[in-house]
């Protein structure tokens, strides 16, 4: 009886059923739907008619779901796996390998994107006007990223204050950093007081645990808000506006594949581990984080592929998952700044010189905790051209493609949070080889039927 059960459940789903077909099925419905939307124009008062205003409440309405679950996800995750670091005898060296590895490969792909935006020149070979730059309403620089280290209260909550015609409006949101900053203070201040916070450290495995099922729940609705945003990112801005930023697109999306299918097969190569099994094992986390455009949302499912299909062990991935989720991003904070700022500078015609570019490399090794978030990399990109003294308002003339651009740079980065455990796993000599060669494409669907982490 129980042969044939688990003979059931290993049979492959019907492709139809599988979420990557989902997906798949949602983006090309969510591109018709927004050349529709965009085809019938606005209504008579000048606003967005009713598809388009549909399809951007949709995608709305899936961003915020998944931006509730972050603070929950953060604190719990990250604590969590700072109590599993006990179980390890090499604790100190996985963590300080971890995270010498986000540093290096973060150095290759600043440098690659440095030298694609010195090739290709995207800020010289643009169509877009002048008119379309204005600054961004979210900047960052090195005094706001160090001051928001430090938590204005437990909760990483901080006020916004919006004036527009109608009045002024406040609303709460929350810091990522600070709740990162909060969760390894509380980590760590539990592994300090021993037994005593054992009942605690239960607790937040449990909280783990529920706020991982409600994600998941929300990661089942991804073909619906894939709908929505891609269909509202087609509305807004259709094909004319990406034509305009070809080059500069063209450039993004080049530096994104030397990375993820050049500089990782062939890191993973020098450490003797297969390339192909790598990806077989990983495309669930990094086929979500495309559609999502979510490192935080796609965390569970990259943890799980981590440990499930990569081998790497349970007690060093509950931490490195988590610690990447929000400061690993190769494709955010060093790919997509470096051509960026090189391309402010050639549209301004503003030389940049050798230290320019040195600074660029410390903005993408060093600060890429900036980034940390949900989706989009304005902050990051703000903290690069204010270092290098280049015009803010120069990030209103790419923002129009932003959303495109960013599923992209989201992939990269989940795909670098699974590389980098995998390789320190290997170098420390507890990598699971025999479950990593058998690596095979995991249906997301099968990976959140599996039981939590602990």
């Amino acid at each position: 009886m129980s042969r044939s059960s688990s003979s059931a459940s290993a049979a492959p789903r019907p492709f139809y059923s599988s979420f990557g077909f989902q997906v798949l099925a949602a983006m090309v419905l969510g591109l018709v739907l927004g050349f529709i939307a965009r085809s019938m124009g606005p209504d008579a008062a000048g606003d967005p008619n009713w598809l388009a205003a549909t399809l951007s409440t949709v995608g709305s309405i899936f961003v915020q779901l998944l931006r509730a679950l972050v603070p929950p996800l953060i604190f719990t995750a990250i604590v969590a796996s700072i109590g599993n670091l006990r179980q390890l005898s090499n604790a100190a060296a996985l963590v300080w390998q971890t995270l010498l590895w986000f540093a290096i490969t973060a150095l290759i792909a600043v440098l690659i994107g440095i030298a694609l935006g010195l090739f290709i020149q995207p800020g010289l070979n643009t169509q877009v006007l002048a008119e379309a730059a204005k600054e961004p309403s979210t900047t960052g620089s090195w005094l706001d990223f160090l001051k928001g280290l430090v938590p204005a209260n437990i909760f990483g909550l901080q006020a916004s204050t919006r004036i527009t015609d109608g009045g002024a409006t406040t609303a709460l949101g929350f810091n990522v950093l600070q709740i990162l900053v909060i969760s390894i203070a509380v980590g760590a201040a539990s592994l300090r007081v021993g037994d005593a916070a054992e009942p605690f450290l239960a607790f937040n495995r449990s909280l783990l645990a529920i706020v991982r099922k409600v994600l998941w729940w929300v990661i089942r609705l991804t073909p619906i808000g894939t709908i929505g945003l891609l269909g509202n990112a087609v509305a807004q801005y259709g094909w004319h506006t990406l034509a305009q930023l070809g080059w500069y697109a063209m450039a993004i999306y080049i530096g994104l594949a030397l990375v993820i299918f050049g500089v990782y097969p062939i890191l993973l190569a020098l450490h003797g581990l297969n390339p192909a099994r790598f990806f077989a094992g990983a495309w669930p986390a990094i086929q979500l984080a495309f559609v999502s455009r979510s490192s935080v949302g796609t965390m569970p499912v990259t943890e799980t592929v981590t440990e499930k299909a990569l081998g790497v062990p349970r007690e060093y991935a509950a931490f490195a998952v988590p610690l990447g989720a929000t400061t690993k991003m190769d494709g955010c904070a060093a790919i997509y700044p470096a051509i960026s700022a090189i391309f402010v500078a050639q549209f301004y015609q503003l030389p940049l010189g050798i230290e320019d570019y040195i600074l660029i490399v410390f903005v993408s090794v060093i600060g890429s905790a900036a980034t940390a978030g949900l989706t989009g990399a304005t902050v990051m990109l703000t903290l690069t051209l204010s270092t290098l003294g280049l015009p803010l308002a120069g990030v209103g003339l790419l923002l129009a493609i932003d959303p495109i651009l960013d599923m992209g740079r989201t992939a990269v980065n989940v795909a670098g949070q699974a590389l980098v455990p995998t390789i320190v796993a290997k170098r420390q000599g507890i990598l699971d080889q025999q479950r990593y060669d058998n690596a095979g494409d995991i249906d997301v669907l099968d990976v959140g039927a599996q039981p939590s982490p602990a």
